[in-house]
């Protein structure tokens, strides 16, 4: 038999596809990141690291990154199987970030905005003292400038290697915001899959305005610990953004491609939105 002469067939390259987390399909990653990391197949909307985010949402070249400078601390001496400082580091060298939260000023579609947006790359986007630090400094920030305010959340939540004190940030946020608000201040929160835990019961839930990317995975608890507390089977789609739509804990679902453009619209609505249009056109 003339095996010998029939060629080998060569190993497929690596990292040309992945595996779409919802439908399971093969998708081609070029064809992934031109679609926005959406899924050709099912329309999932897969996680987007803090930096492609802004490129996607803020005008070309408007992105001036602010508070930079703030470096995560390990005060609890936190070991685990590696210990806290370690994985500080890895997720440091990874993303090319120094927390989990990259935060400043820009412009989407002209109009001057606080952005402040979670890197779920980066230890799971959860909240320690610098991610709630970087929070609460960019509502400062908006209400000194009288911008509106944007904040993507993509988060397991609270980070439990910094313990109380990541816990204390959901409280100082929250006023942040309510500060920013009694000022005229207008803030858009939008959540992306996932956004759970102590970023859920903080700043992602108590803007003006609540946006959902489609399928996204928003709560506090996880559905598999509230089925094995409650001892019951959970309703089709519970915590995705379509089922917190239908009980009223969105203002509304907004697909990636969507986002900039809805952002740009509803940022002018707003009292500051008004007042830089006006000055825009007065100059």
């Amino acid at each position: 038999m003339a095996w010998g002469r029939l060629k080998k067939k060569k190993d497929m390259p690596g990292g040309l596809w992945s595996k779409c987390s919802a439908c399971g399909a093969m998708v081609y990653n070029k064809e992934l990141e031109a679609n926005l990391m959406v899924c050709p197949e099912c329309a999932f909307h897969h996680t987007l690291n803090a930096r492609r985010r802004i490129e996607i949402t803020a005008d070309p070249g408007s992105f001036e990154e602010h508070f930079a400078d703030l470096q995560p601390r390990d005060r609890l001496g936190f070991i685990d199987a590696i210990p806290y400082a370690e994985k500080l580091q890895k997720a440091q060298e990874k993303t090319g970030n120094a927390e989990a939260c990259l935060a400043g000023l820009a412009r989407i579609d002209g109009q001057p905005v606080a952005i402040a947006v979670l890197d779920f790359a980066f230890m799971g986007g959860s909240m320690g003292e610098v991610v709630g630090e970087k929070v609460t400094l960019t509502t400062e920030l908006a209400g000194v400038k009288q911008l509106p305010l944007v904040i993507f959340s993509a988060s397991g939540g609270a980070r439990m290697h910094e313990g109380a004190i990541s816990l204390m940030q959901m409280a100082k946020t929250c006023s942040a915001l309510h500060l920013y608000r009694e000022t005229g201040g207008f803030s858009i929160s939008v959540m992306t899959n996932p956004t759970t835990g102590g970023v859920t019961a903080s700043f992602a839930t108590v803007c003006d305005l609540a946006i959902g990317e489609p399928g996204a995975l928003i709560g506090f608890a996880g559905p598999r610990v509230i089925e094995n507390t409650i001892r019951q089977e959970l309703p089709q789609g519970f915590q995705r953004s379509e089922f917190l739509m239908e009980k009223g804990q969105l203002d509304c679902i907004v697909s990636r491609a969507d986002m900039r453009e809805t952002l740009a619209r509803l940022m002018s609505y707003s009292p500051y939105g008004r007042k830089h249009a006006a000055q825009a056109t007065a100059g």
